[in-house]
């Protein structure tokens, strides 16, 4: 599919979903261990979780677990003993758990000390909606492609409802490639607008002490998806250059 046609079916994703998953109000504790989703792009409860994690902004080490995918999904069954997805793994408490409302209910009680807000917590029009979001993927994000895997863990800075990063997302899922997510959801209303175009007037400056500042401090520009490949020393913007280098890097 051209890449241009799923950014905007992704923005129509987004939208359908009323843009959940951009917005972060930082959770009040942060996790010591990183913590770990076993998941798949494409599940719609999956999608749930992570744009809980957007929101909450909290980080976390992907394990891309998608149809006939062999690198993760065995890890999964011998953890919590069935193939299902999402799968959240805690190091920080112990915690292994599946099913999406529980995961999500979970990480509002435990690191954001706070209720999970009505709008999260509504199962059946969330549900619906999500697998509608789901839909308009045309299953991208689902089945395994033959790949290499990399000996160190990616990064790729990210908020789950930006059209931009949802083709990058498909891919790592499709290659089965694990990566380190960090969540830079939008934290003010000068954050708002198209990628590296911004709400505010004049110059644009990020909230004091919050993630995107830290970004902006690596990289000098606030614009994601923005991958670190430790493997080959590679840093790059970009959606579909991101794409065209996970094919030519790591495609079977």
């Amino acid at each position: 599919m051209n890449h241009l046609l799923k950014v905007a079916l992704a923005t129509a994703a987004s939208t359908l979903r009323g843009w959940q998953g951009m917005k972060s109000e930082p959770a009040a504790v942060q996790p010591e261990k990183n913590l770990k989703l076993y998941e798949f792009e494409a599940c719609p409860y999956c999608r749930l979780v992570r744009e809980a994690l957007t929101e909450l902004a909290l980080d976390a080490d992907i394990y891309p677990c998608p149809k006939g995918g062999e690198r993760f999904r065995p890890e999964v069954l011998e953890l919590g003993g069935k193939a299902q997805f999402p799968f959240l793994v805690d190091e920080n408490t112990g915690v292994t758990m599946y099913e999406s409302a529980d995961i999500i209910g979970y990480l509002y009680t435990t690191y954001a000390k706070r209720p999970v807000p009505l709008c999260v917590k509504v199962a059946l029009p969330q549900t619906l909606s999500s697998l509608a979001n789901s839909a308009l993927g045309f299953g991208a994000g689902t089945k395994v492609r033959k790949s290499k895997k990399p000996e160190q863990m990616l990064t790729l800075y990210s908020f789950e409802a930006s059209p931009f990063c949802r083709p990058v997302r498909d891919v790592l899922c499709e290659l089965e490639i694990p990566y380190h997510l960090v969540n830079l959801g939008k934290e003010q209303w000068a954050d708002m607008g198209l990628n590296g175009v911004h709400a505010a007037v004049g110059e644009y400056n990020p909230v004091k002490g919050g993630k995107r500042e830290q970004f902006m401090a690596k990289t000098n520009k606030m614009m994601v998806p923005y991958l670190e490949d430790p493997n080959t020393g590679k840093a790059m913007f970009e959606s579909r250059a991101i794409v065209a280098y996970l094919l030519e890097t790591y495609g079977g």
